[in-house]
């Protein structure tokens, strides 16, 4: 679809993701939500929210939340979960190319597990310079490339087959990174691992969480 829709339909993907996000929160990523969430505050923006597995962990210093899901049944989920949030929460519609969102508004913006999938990622990061304050924050958790081959070759191969159509758009080469900081950002804090860690490395496993400040 589009950049400048209203929504994004994936509705096997999103039914297949809403449960895969509920078991990964048993196993781990709950943990990792929390603490990549910690340190968030005032106005939030969080642009694909998925099924609204980061409500659950953000912290009493955020005054409110604007959740922007594209998908309509991501969305559902989402209001479901804004409900029982520990801070207030608004679920919208919305892609990540055309926030529905005025100028310089957040204090912080969260994206995790977005910018992967998103079908103009430095457009993207643009609307996320543009309705940040300056000097606001960026939270970010990424499917990211890998930093070697021969796993940069895999992820290659299934960026261009089977990858975006069973993963809802998403793609394991982007190098997001290096796209915040083109984006306008400065990057505060990077960290790269694996998830999961396995023997033989995964090509969706290589992640980077960090925060990065509106320039």
């Amino acid at each position: 679809m589009p950049p400048g829709t209203a929504a994004t339909r994936h509705p096997v993907f999103a039914r297949v993701y809403g449960r895969l996000a509920a078991a990964a929160e048993r196993h781990g990523w709950a943990e990792v939500r929390a603490g990549l969430l910690a340190g968030t505050n005032g106005r939030v923006l969080e642009v694909g929210a998925g099924s609204g597995t980061n409500f659950a962990h953000y912290p009493p210093a955020v005054a409110s939340v604007v959740a922007v899901e594209p998908e309509p049944h991501l969305r559902r989920l989402a209001e479901r979960a804004a409900a029982h949030a520990p801070v207030p929460v608004r679920v919208v519609g919305g892609v990540a190319e055309a926030l529905p969102v005025a100028d310089g508004t957040f204090d912080t913006a969260v994206v995790t597990l977005v910018l992967c999938s998103v079908a103009d990622q430095p457009r993207a990061l643009g609307e996320l310079h543009r309705v940040l304050r300056p000097g606001g924050r960026l939270v970010f958790w990424e499917h990211v490339r890998a930093e070697q081959p021969p796993l940069t070759t895999v992820q290659d191969v299934l960026d261009r087959t089977v990858w975006p159509l069973v993963g809802g758009g998403c793609h394991l080469g982007r190098d997001t990174a290096a796209g915040i900081a083109a984006g306008g950002f400065t990057l505060e804090t990077v960290e790269r691992c694996r998830m999961p860690d396995t023997r033989v490395p995964l090509p969706m496993a290589p992640h980077v969480l960090g925060t990065a400040r509106r320039g």
